[in-house]
């Protein structure tokens, strides 16, 4: 078990059935919180972790919510209330993370409009939506965590639209920071860098000298880890990061310094 600082919380982590959002899922079970998570397509996947939760003694749900669509927010929300009422019954929130997203697009010569469109309606609409949708939901003093990218500070032309998605959801999240400040409400995003994920093991495992590349890259000298963006979102979703909004913390392990 975690710190049990989350005790009594109710978080919804979006794209939690895998990598890192599974991390987080896990890691803020572990904390105490209620978890509902989302995934689009691998139920087995999600399902795994509700039961990787509860076997060490945490509450979880899996709900099937595809995000990219018109309505996709009002749908994940209509699906949080037919699935996690056991948890939630008023419906209530403390915890927001969106991290479901689209890691990959095109460069700028190659890039469709369809592409556009597809990797903007994930990655920054469907955030937008679900946190408009949530605001009523979203208890006084509570926590809304952006999971962004350090691409939106590291030039990569060869995933522009990708990069572009990312500098968009760290404008939202200061924007959020500002209006629900009031409410006693943070809003903070997390920008990982290379994460040794399944989204990333085509390139990236059993290649030593890939690996050894992007290790040199930071300035830890290593890959990044899931469970070390989720440590930082705990934090962040914790009573100790009460002071701390409006920001972008870089969780690259000095990418590119």
């Amino acid at each position: 078990m975690g710190t049990q600082q989350l005790e009594g919380k109710v978080a919804l982590i979006t794209g939690g059935s895998r990598g890192i959002g599974r991390a987080i899922a896990e890691r803020l079970g572990r904390d105490g919180a209620t978890v509902a998570i989302t995934y689009a397509r691998d139920e087995a996947a999600a399902n795994e972790v509700v039961e990787r939760i509860r076997k060490d003694g945490g509450r979880a749900v899996a709900l099937h919510a595809p995000l990219g669509q018109p309505g996709d927010g009002a749908a994940l929300w209509a699906a949080f209330d037919a699935q996690a009422g056991e948890y939630a019954p008023d419906g209530a929130v403390d915890i927001i993370v969106n991290n479901a997203g689209i890691g990959r697009s095109s460069d700028l010569a190659s890039l469709t409009e369809e592409e556009f469109d597809e990797v903007f309606a994930v990655n920054v609409r469907a955030p937008f939506f679900i946190v408009q949708e949530g605001l009523k939901r979203l208890r006084d003093g509570g926590r809304i965590i952006n999971i962004s990218s350090g691409v939106a500070r590291i030039a990569m032309p060869e995933i522009i639209a990708y990069g572009s998605t990312k500098g968009a959801l760290d404008t939202f999240t200061l924007n959020l920071a500002k209006e629900l400040g009031a409410r006693g409400i943070t809003a903070n995003s997390v920008a990982p860098g290379v994460i040794d994920t399944d989204v990333n093991a085509s390139w990236l495992r059993g290649n030593p000298e890939v690996e050894a590349h992007v290790a040199s890259m930071a300035a830890l000298g290593r890959v990044g880890q899931p469970e070390d963006v989720a440590d930082i979102v705990a934090f962040l979703a914790s009573d100790d990061a009460r002071w701390v909004t409006g920001q972008v913390i870089d969780a690259t392990g000095g990418y590119g310094l």
